[in-house]
């Protein structure tokens, strides 16, 4: 029986314009966003962790699949989400996270890797064998050669349907063309487009890959290529879907039956740009950054809120969040010093403000943790007055005087990110009930 996604890209490929957005964060605030978005969309949910994220090994989130999995599943039905319509997701899985190493040893740690993530039952899985490992010759401007990635990711592809179970086949997402985690380190206008014939190659590749295996049953799950349609993001620049420079790459996925493209680096997108790109075949769209670049700005208003409604107020505490996560940053610069320019005054306004959001990594950190729970408290305890509410969450004063959120730290946060994920929503149609994605009653019971 044809998986959620499969019936979307079929229903996508006979011409319904609609699609799918990937929620990639393990934050609790953004999944219980989305999960409430979704609710209310009355959608199917798609969360992804990453290789880096999440691994047999813990990640840089300390959770492996099997974890992270227990962890949203908790998460969603707290919110009273029905688990049948969550999906979860590995992405960029492969030998990302062991690229130093000799290709055999990379490899065989990232065949543990995806036997991790299809056991805990994970149903997306995007193979990406798309870097050049210990011993590999590759030209640094160019992706690796497009038959050495397909045979990887046969090879992973192997290792997941070996440990899949029976009747929760895992679809499957191809490419190597994959934008830089985290947004681009440059300001410039060259973003590189995959060549057509790229896509070509790699389709036909990792086809050929998959029939030497004897993985014909596998291909027929494959539901997507991850290209370059032009889009990314910088510190503090956007570059914008042009569909007339993407227009190759739309002619040429209408060539191949069941395939649509998987887009990465969506974020900050306009609401009609990424509403073009799905109609151009970019129907899976995944965003990150942006969810918690909303978080973040929700945070730091709530903080200001804070400072100038309780200061000076007997017995009452500052939280200082904005400052404890400026210590936290500067205390562990591994997340964020890659990937900040500049001078010392432009790396803190980097630190705050950039859509990169370094920031993201660091709300875990055991300080941090302390000065949220002291917000949230501090807001909770005294009523935040409409006219501050007006001026630092402008959107959130509307809703609270409509009546359609309370006036609470948390909802405020909530409402704040489900501004990014309801443009998503828009964009793919997920809150028009599409006739692949519709809940019916008999479904959800």
């Amino acid at each position: 029986m044809p998986s959620v996604i499969q019936k979307m890209v079929q229903a996508h490929r006979e011409g319904q314009p609609e699609g799918m957005y990937s929620v990639c964060s393990a934050n609790p605030f953004v999944l219980r966003a989305a999960l409430q978005q979704a609710k209310a969309d009355q959608s199917v949910l798609l969360v992804e962790a990453t290789s880096n994220q999440v691994d047999q090994y813990g990640g840089y989130t300390g959770m492996t699949p099997d974890a992270f999995f227990k962890y949203v599943h908790k998460i969603a039905s707290t919110e009273q989400f029905n688990p049948r319509n969550l999906i979860l997701g590995g992405d960029h899985l492969g030998p990302n996270v062991w690229q130093q190493k000799p290709a055999a040893e990379a490899m065989a740690l990232a065949k543990e890797q995806i036997a991790a993530y299809v056991s805990a039952g994970f149903t997306k899985i995007h193979l990406d064998a798309s870097m050049a490992l210990g011993g590999d010759k590759k030209d640094e401007e160019l992706p690796l050669d497009s038959h050495l990635a397909a045979e990887r990711s046969a090879e992973l592809c192997e290792i997941a349907e070996k440990n899949a179970k029976q009747n929760t086949k895992p679809v499957y997402v191809i490419g190597t063309d994959v934008p830089i985690p985290g947004g681009a380190k440059d300001k410039h206008n060259n973003i590189r487009i995959t060549p057509v014939k790229e896509v070509r190659e790699i389709i036909e590749a990792t086809k050929k890959a998959f029939n030497r295996k004897k993985l014909q049953d596998a291909w027929k799950r494959v539901v997507a290529i991850v290209a370059q349609p032009g889009v990314e993001f910088g510190d503090d620049t956007v570059f914008d879907y042009n569909r007339e420079k993407a227009g190759g790459l739309k002619k040429e996925i209408e060539t191949f039956a069941g395939l649509i493209y998987e887009a990465h680096s969506t974020d900050y997108q306009r609401p009609a740009g990424l509403r073009q790109m799905v109609e151009d075949h970019f129907a899976l769209l995944k965003v990150g950054p942006w969810l918690t670049f909303a978080l973040r700005e929700a945070l730091f208003s709530l903080n200001l809120i804070e400072k100038e409604f309780l200061l000076g107020k007997k017995h009452i505490m500052l939280s200082q969040l904005m400052d404890r996560v400026e210590q936290a940053m500067q205390a562990k610069p591994q997340y964020w010093d890659a990937h900040y320019r500049g001078t010392k005054m432009q790396q803190l306004f980097a630190r705050k403000y950039s859509f990169s959001d370094r920031v993201r990594y660091y709300w875990p950190d055991t300080s941090v943790q302390t000065a949220l729970s002291l917000l949230l408290k501090n807001l909770n305890e005294n009523l935040i007055p409409l006219s501050l509410l007006s001026q630092y969450l402008p959107n959130q004063y509307q809703a609270v005087r409509e009546g359609t959120i309370k006036n609470t730290p948390e909802e405020l946060i909530l409402s704040k990110i489900k501004e990014i994920l309801t443009v998503y929503a828009v964009a793919t149609r997920q809150n028009g009930k599409s006739k692949s994605q519709v809940i019916t009653d008999s479904e959800a019971n």
